[in-house]
């Protein structure tokens, strides 16, 4: 039997680096982002946050050239046409 954990992945909005590649009324609901894939899995968890405010919070479902995608359809305050 294989044993797996999850980890969360923490971001700052105002340095957070990311692609919008779906959007809803000006905000980012899914993203993809830079990442080590050998440190990083689908599944984990990634939120990214501006003081107390979490901007975006998803689970990772998938990793393609070092990039993974996360979508956060509903609760998604990141701006879309941000080039981060």
């Amino acid at each position: 039997m294989e044993v797996s954990f999850s980890q969360t992945l923490s971001f700052d909005a105002k340095t957070f680096e990311y692609e919008a590649v779906a959007n809803e009324n000006g905000n980012a609901t899914a993203i993809r982002f830079k990442v080590d894939d050998k440190k990083v899995s689908p599944g984990d968890s990634v939120v990214v946050v501006s003081g107390d405010e979490i901007h975006f919070h998803a689970m990772i479902g998938k990793i393609e050239d070092g990039f993974a995608y996360a979508s956060d359809p509903k609760g998604s305050l990141l701006p879309a046409d941000a080039v981060n």
